[in-house]
């Protein structure tokens, strides 16, 4: 059998408490999978550093020096999980066989990564999305929330695995194909079903955080969700369309009402029925701006082509 030249991508931002633990776990992981024959000497960790405040970069520069197996990528600044996580991608694509992208805060189940790797080498899976099995170590709200998150994005058209967040293996030629997409809104949980190579699925069960607090608190999901949305569908634009053809409609049988009222001598003008009336089409116009001006920014975004991150350092033995 082949063995595997795997790099596993960790983006980090502020994980100091959890990264030795991390490292430890990962470490005895690979040496599982060599011992087994599973993946070759030239495999790596790589830790993105997402513009990190705290100690995260000095100890992965500490790790770097201590194993062979460890490398490091440090960004000239914080540009967000999804950047991040594409960034440290990007720069292992030509150097690997696959890549394996997990969070650095244990949540997910590491131990899942051989059965990605043999989908990979003997089903020829270009792609192997990490999925949740259960949601039981989530709040009763962020289960709610997360499941009318899915049905959503599906009513919107957008392809995605459900219950899969940015766990997953992806091919040399998938991460080849993921670069041909140059859009600076990074949706990645959607663009990567668009690739369309063959892919499969691991389940796993869910942990607890072994370390720190969650960087992806309510306001920062909600962001994260409507970001999504509006990277991959214009059917909000196409409601709002519609929720203005309805405004019309009632307004013309308001008018009638209002002449067939005249007619019968009924006049007497009421202030509560005006002003709900015009709350509720002004707030139509607001929303309906607000959200089309959402389109027009993310258009301002990807004419300027910023690039989506710098990389800082690369530390590491690639070879």
């Amino acid at each position: 059998m082949k063995l595997v030249n795997a790099y596993v991508v960790l983006p980090c931002y502020n994980e100091e408490e959890v990264l030795p633990e991390t490292l430890k776990r990962m470490l005895e992981l690979f040496s599982e999978m060599r011992n087994e024959r599973l993946i070759s000497s030239s495999s790596r960790i790589v830790f993105v550093d997402d513009g990190s405040k705290d100690r995260t970069w000095e100890l992965i520069s500490e790790f770097e020096k201590e194993h062979t197996e460890v490398c490091g990528i440090k960004l000239a600044h914080n540009a967000g999980h999804q950047n991040a996580l594409y960034g440290g991608l990007m720069a292992v694509k030509d150097l690997c066989d696959c890549a394996i992208s997990i969070d650095a805060d244990l949540q997910d189940d590491i131990n899942v990564i051989p059965a990605m790797i043999k989908k990979f080498r003997d089903e020829e899976c270009h792609v192997v999305y990490g999925v949740r099995n259960r949601r039981d170590t989530d709040t009763a709200f962020k289960r709610v929330t997360a499941l009318g998150f899915y049905k959503l994005m599906k009513v919107m058209g957008v392809d995605m695995v459900y219950n899969h967040a940015d766990y997953r293996l992806m091919s040399k030629n998938a991460l080849v194909a993921l670069s041909d997409f140059e859009e600076r809104n990074l949706f990645l949980r959607g663009i990567v079903p668009l690739i369309g190579y063959k892919s499969d699925c691991v389940y796993y069960d869910r942990n607890e955080r072994f370390a720190g607090e969650s960087k992806y608190p309510l306001k920062k999901m909600l962001s994260f969700a409507f970001d999504g949305i509006t990277s991959f569908s214009i059917n909000p634009i196409r409601m709002i369309s519609t929720l203005g053809g309805i405004a019309c409609v009632i307004a013309v049988a308001m008018a009638i009402y209002a002449i067939v009222q005249k007619i019968m001598g009924h006049t007497d003008s009421g202030w509560a029925s005006i002003m709900c009336s015009i709350w509720f089409i002004g707030g139509l116009q607001l929303l309906g701006i607000g959200l089309i001006g959402e389109y027009i920014g993310k258009m301002y975004k990807e004419v300027k082509r910023r690039p989506r991150y710098i990389i800082e350092k690369f530390i590491g033995d690639t070879k």
